[in-house]
């Protein structure tokens, strides 16, 4: 039991995707940081402003692509901008250059395929998603990427969730029947679900993929941030500007784009990751999972989308459960 909790706590980060996902790998990327350990309520305090943050993504991002700029285009210019962040915290540091230059041939495969599934594969298919469906829909499912990592947990490790972890799915179960039966879906929406199908499959695949290189230790997280992102935001940026081209982006577009890369991608994730070195591990998810509200609370009030009492109700549903799948189940023994 203890070794599946692990792999929900570990991969559990990538459920929440600029996206809320970055707290696993693109975070770790930031680790040499310079700022100052925080104190508890100071960490908490900075931890719920990088929810909002990323929760002003979805926002954002639906803005951008209702002023149609190309899905993917857009992602793939959002974390190629974000990698040219990154640039001088490796090139300027001897220590990042000389690890890059000694990359073998199997980090190397092993790192582009991980930016191939976790930027090319599940931010583009967020991006494709968020192009047809709500924000408070994707939001709920992208919340599911706990549950199918507790699935995968169960086939490689042989191991059951406990009976908390067990009550965790059935809740969110509940809770996206709720939210979407009768299934009733409008124009391209069907589309709009596959897509985020593909997201959620993606990202725990991202999860998995993630969690054994830098169990490793053979790499630092900054290393392993940077070439990822590079060679998946490289890829999904060739891919839609091959498919999509480039679309017609005014100063608003860029300065959404500019915004993404820099405050919401960059700063975010090194002040998320400063926290980490103060919340425990099951403190920052429950304070991760406090972003989907904050997702739909925005989505209501910039973006317009009118929320149902059983809408409502389904997506509190989700969130309770996956949270519940992430907390810790009490050891044998363990007193209090």
């Amino acid at each position: 039991m203890a070794k599946i909790h692990r792999l929900f706590l570990l991969t559990g980060s990538l459920t929440q995707s600029p996206t809320r996902s970055g707290r696993g790998i693109m975070a770790a990327g930031c680790e040499e940081n310079p700022l100052k350990k925080p104190s508890r309520p100071i960490a908490v305090l900075q931890a719920l402003f990088v929810t909002f943050l990323w929760a002003t993504s979805w926002v954002l991002i639906k803005i951008g692509l209702r002023a149609d700029l190309p899905a993917v285009t857009f992602a793939g210019l959002r974390y190629g901008l974000a990698f040219l962040c990154l640039l001088p915290f490796v090139l300027f540091r001897p220590a990042t250059r000389l690890e890059l230059k000694n990359l073998s041939a199997r980090e190397w495969g092993s790192l582009a395929l991980l930016g191939l599934v976790y930027y090319t594969l599940t931010q583009g298919a967020q991006y494709l998603a968020l192009s047809y469906l709500p924000a408070a829909m994707v939001s709920l499912l992208l919340s599911l990427t706990s549950l199918t990592i507790g699935a995968v947990g169960i086939v490689l490790l042989r191991e059951l969730p406990s009976g908390l972890q067990w009550a965790g799915v059935a809740l969110a179960s509940v809770g996206v029947g709720v939210y979407f039966l009768p299934l009733t879906l409008q124009k391209g929406q069907t589309l709009g679900l596959l897509f985020g199908g593909v997201c959620v499959l993606a990202n725990t695949a991202a999860s998995l993929l993630g969690r054994n290189i830098n169990r490793q230790g053979r790499l630092s997280p900054l290393i392993v941030t940077f070439v990822s992102m590079g060679i998946g935001a490289a890829v999904m940026l060739g891919a839609g500007l091959a498919t999509q081209g480039l679309g017609s982006l005014a100063w608003k577009e860029w300065a959404i784009v500019l915004f993404l890369a820099v405050v919401n991608t960059a700063f975010a994730f090194t002040l998320w990751n400063n926290t980490l070195r103060t919340l425990t591990a099951v403190e920052s998810g429950v304070l991760n999972n406090l972003i989907m509200p904050q997702i739909v609370i925005l989505a209501v009030i910039f973006l317009g989308e009118g929320l149902t009492v059983k809408a409502v109700i389904g997506l509190a549903l989700v969130g309770a459960g996956s949270l519940i799948v992430q907390l810790k189940p009490r050891e044998a023994g363990a007193a209090g």
